[in-house]
């Protein structure tokens, strides 16, 4: 349904062009990062010199129509049909998933007047060079010049692009960081999950990484925390070889152990390692998670700080209160996370236009309608707080 206001919209999408993380690529580097192949007639991604599946068809074109999994995500599939009858009629990739000035015709059309754009291939490449930091390094340096110079980091004050920084050296990290400040980047993104570093898996928490954390709160940027590949699927393999991550290869034993997991893990290490103490400036958006690992998180937070007080600088609830802003799914209780984390801390995101988003970004007030929010509670949700976490901080 149409809204008397225009919305902020958290969780938007493009699709990367094919030269997305080669056009500014060192061409030393060509072999250890991201290359093109045809393979049995089709255009194949090769990340490390080997094929990569984490998104069936990474030209996006064709691609799935936004919202064709909806119905999918809200647990309703009577004729249990397979994902792949489920996105239905793929279609040409349209040009609002490449151009930003024709993205912004389309959130006009929407009633959206600003969002935080995200990637789709770049949210699982980080894991995919897992074995060569340095590698990593190059690629997401290139990758975020492309992003700046196809989508700008804030382009017309309307469109934010997140460039993703790679927590494999802290010293690169700041100096990526440092690289995009200056073009004037509102929002960075992180990899869930441990960082991946030459000293194996390290927690994001890690002192090694307070120089970044410093640098976040000296500036006053949002970090985003964008679900994608976490790394995790090495814990599902303890209980059912589902070998490498594939977005849309979905399985009964992976989706109940691994849902939740990275983003309740990643807040924990943050909350419970000091980060918010060390840097009480710094916030945190999760997106694209969903909610339902709050409640017990906030549940766990309240039972050890009563256990052991003495290991936190503060009470840790009200620490994730303060610091961490979730934008939830449409079908996750939405009223019981507004009682949870406040009103002010809740972000709208449509995932448009991914076929697991909503085809009409507008309609998530219908579920916000649904779990109780009155019209004041919904324009906050869905305008006000976004836009909050566009501003640097003073």
């Amino acid at each position: 349904m149409s809204l008397d206001f225009t919305t902020f919209d958290a969780d938007n999408h493009y699709y990367e062009a094919t030269d997305a993380f080669t056009r500014f690529l060192d061409k030393k580097m060509a072999r250890r990062t991201m290359q093109w192949a045809e393979i049995d007639g089709r255009q194949r991604l090769l990340v490390g010199g080997k094929v990569n599946r984490f998104i069936p068809n990474p030209t996006f074109d064709p691609v799935a129509k936004p919202g064709s999994l909806d119905e999918y995500f809200r647990g309703r599939n009577p004729r249990g049909e397979g994902v792949a009858q489920l996105f239905g009629d793929l279609e040409p990739i349209r040009a609002e998933y490449r151009d930003r000035d024709a993205r912004l015709a389309v959130m006009d059309d929407q009633g959206v007047d600003g969002c935080f754009l995200f990637p789709t291939l770049g949210v699982g490449m980080e894991e995919a060079l897992a074995d060569d930091p340095e590698a990593a390094v190059a690629a997401f340096h290139a990758f975020n010049r492309w992003l700046d110079e196809d989508w700008g980091y804030a382009y017309r004050e309307r469109i934010f692009a997140a460039p993703m920084i790679p927590l494999v050296d802290p010293d690169a990290a700041v100096a990526e960081l440092e690289t995009v400040l200056a073009r004037d980047a509102r929002i960075v993104c992180i990899k869930g999950g441990p960082a991946i570093t030459r000293d194996g898996r390290v927690s994001p928490g890690d002192p090694r990484f307070d120089p970044f954390w410093a640098r976040a709160h000296d500036a006053g940027v949002t970090v985003g925390i964008h679900s994608g590949d976490a790394g995790y699927n090495r814990y599902i393999d303890d209980w059912e070889q589902v070998g490498e991550f594939r977005a849309f290869a979905y399985a009964p034993l992976r989706i109940v152990l691994n849902g939740s997991r990275a983003p309740y893990e990643t807040m924990a290490a943050l909350v419970c390692q000091g980060v918010f103490d060390r840097f009480p400036r710094v916030r945190v958006a999760s997106i694209e998670a969903g909610a339902d690992w709050v409640p017990e998180l906030l549940k766990k937070l309240a039972k050890v700080y009563g256990q052991i007080p003495n290991g936190f600088a503060s009470d840790p609830v009200a620490t994730f209160r303060r610091h961490v802003w979730v934008a939830p799914f449409y079908e996750d209780d939405l009223a019981q996370l507004k009682d949870l984390i406040g009103l002010d801390h809740l972000l709208f995101g449509s995932d448009w236009p991914h076929a697991e988003g909503l085809a009409e970004p507008s309609n998530f007030a219908d579920d916000l309608r649904r779990n109780g929010y009155d019209e004041q509670e919904i324009r906050t949700v869905m305008a006000d707080n976004g836009w909050v976490l566009t501003e640097r901080l003073p």
